[in-house]
């Protein structure tokens, strides 16, 4: 395991200045969300402060299941490959019910992808990861900060700005900013301190977390247990991170009183049970990190108010069953970026960003559904629920249809925006993947990836077609050809013989055709970047 990193108090000439300073953005909270937020922001040219009570990057049992879409996010702001290098990486679940395996699943392992499905990696080295990038680019003479043990006590929402009343250990300060993101975490002070509702559902099921340190026999696959005999009538869930690191879940039940349940001895006890029941007796083990927690299902009603955005786990939170709430909060910061950043540089009117709040909100309620469900399976409310379970976990050992009934958790994929603001029209007889609002599929061009080449910025993609003439010259175009790339066909063109996608600076879709005229791509353009009031 790495060294913690720290970000330590410093004192900001902001604290001595006669009256408050004022920011183009700041971002509360240097988790993940926060840090991607602000690096995304920083790297289009827009300065940006983080605000953080902590001066260490985080502890304890947190995220560690992240998606190739995460991975493709990080990537273009420079992460990515250091964190596939550094996570393990996965494609392949074991579903237990009982001692039996029911059945095996496989994400897509795919010749034409540059990622894996997903990478395990806790969350405390993905910020290292992100934190040493800010200090790079920081370096380099990006206008990026962090600022650490800066406690936001206060927040008065104006017109055109934010004022931040600041704690720190040399006494409080006052901050103005443009803009404020609120990634702050599901108990968000500032949500707090705004008087905002976070509803939602409660589910009274107590879990038991824990990051174990052993050396293990056992292959990356994500192993889930329905009903084990050593946690009888619950589930439980063993999943391999790097350095010999792994997560273990144990479902405690309802009715489990949580302050019995913290207590380090009996947590480990439940944990030797578990491994001796799996890997035998001999195994030994050390435990890193234990916590005891329940989960909600909530969001706010609107994740805009005014100059102040939320993203997130202080937007929404989810069930812990799927890897959607980490993952989701990474598609809050790829999509606000770069509409923000429009926004600050005049390109596009404030209102613009209204359709984060359609889209991300949108979003939010797909992962609820799908978090909900698999709560709902996982953690069955009646006697009733319980038998149909293990009816369609016994009926998934052998027949092959009842297999995808088993619900241990939909895991994250990107949200596709049909029907979202900013979509433009669409093409009949091309492939549904890549249809308007969905991201991008990555595809190897021969000469690098796909992604590579769109991007952070609005792009015309011609595929085996020449792009009209007559386009602005602020939107680059890329002409690419089918010819050494079957999955760029097949993701792209599908039967046809030719298209011309325009991408998103998020690489999202926003338009397609099978041929078109520069007035054509003019309006789409108009539609995706917030010109024409569509947003």
């Amino acid at each position: 395991m790495t060294e913690t990193v720290h970000f330590p108090y410093v004192r900001s000439p902001d604290q001595d200045a006669v009256s408050a300073v004022r920011h183009p953005v700041v971002v509360a909270g240097a988790g993940p969300v926060g840090l991607v937020s602000a690096l995304d922001l920083a790297q289009q040219g827009v300065p940006v402060v983080i605000l953080d009570d902590a001066d260490t990057v985080s502890r304890g049992a947190r995220a560690i299941c992240f998606s190739r879409r995460t991975l493709e996010v990080l990537d273009r702001i420079g992460c990515g490959a250091e964190a596939a290098r550094r996570g393990v990486a996965w494609n392949t679940g074991i579903i237990h019910f009982g001692t039996a395996e029911t059945h095996r699943f496989e994400l897509s392992p795919d010749a034409g992808d540059r990622y894996p499905a997903f990478v395990n990696l806790p969350q405390f080295a993905l910020e290292e990861i992100l934190i040493g990038r800010l200090r790079a680019l920081a370096a380099e003479g990006t206008a990026i900060e962090l600022r650490g043990r800066h406690r936001i006590s206060a927040v008065g929402v104006h017109a055109d700005h934010v004022r931040l009343e600041i704690d720190t250990p040399e006494g409080p300060y006052s901050l103005q900013a443009d803009w404020l993101i609120a990634a702050d975490g599901a108990n968000s002070p500032v949500r707090r301190m705004l008087g905002l509702e976070f509803p939602g559902r409660a589910y009274d099921d107590v879990f038991l977390i824990a990051d174990i340190q052993m050396e293990a026999d056992i292959g990356t696959e994500r192993r889930f247990w329905f009903d084990p005999p050593f946690n009888p009538g619950q589930s439980a869930m063993l999943h391999r991170q790097p350095d010999d690191l792994w997560r273990i879940d144990l479902q405690l039940g309802p009715g489990v009183d949580a302050a019995v349940e913290q207590d380090r001895g009996r947590a480990e006890a439940r944990l030797r049970t578990m491994i001796d029941a799996i890997l035998g007796p001999d195994v030994v083990f050390t435990v890193r990190d234990a916590a005891i927690y329940s989960y909600h299902c909530r969001r706010m009603e609107r994740f805009v108010h005014g100059r102040v955005l939320f993203a997130g786990d202080a937007a929404h939170q989810l069930s812990p069953f799927g890897a959607r709430g980490a993952n989701s909060g990474m598609q809050d910061a790829d999509n606000l970026g770069w509409k923000l950043a429009a926004v600050i540089r005049g390109a596009a009117p404030a209102e613009f960003i209204e359709s984060y709040n359609w889209e991300r909100v949108c979003a939010a309620d797909e992962n609820l559904v799908f978090s909900s469900r698999a709560s709902d399976f996982v953690t069955p409310k009646s006697q009733a629920s319980r038998l149909l379970r293990d009816a369609v976990l016994a009926l998934a050992r052998r027949q092959p249809f009842a297999r995808p009934m088993v619900n241990s958790g939909r895991l994250s994929v990107p949200s596709v925006y049909d029907d979202g603001p900013l979509n433009g029209p669409d093409a009949e007889g091309l492939p549904e993947a890549t249809r308007p609002g969905a991201p991008a599929c990555d595809a190897d061009l021969g000469e690098g990836w796909l992604l590579d080449h769109l991007g952070g910025r609005f792009v015309l993609l011609a595929i085996d077609a020449q792009p009209p003439r007559g386009l602005p010259a602020s939107l680059e175009t890329l002409t690419v050809s089918t010819t050494d790339s079957a999955h760029l066909a097949e993701r792209y063109l599908g039967a046809a013989p030719s298209a011309l996608y325009l991408v998103r600076p998020d690489q999202h879709v926003a338009a397609r055709w099978r041929t078109a005229d520069a007035a054509s791509v003019k309006l789409a353009l108009a539609i995706a970047s917030g010109r024409t009031g569509a947003a």
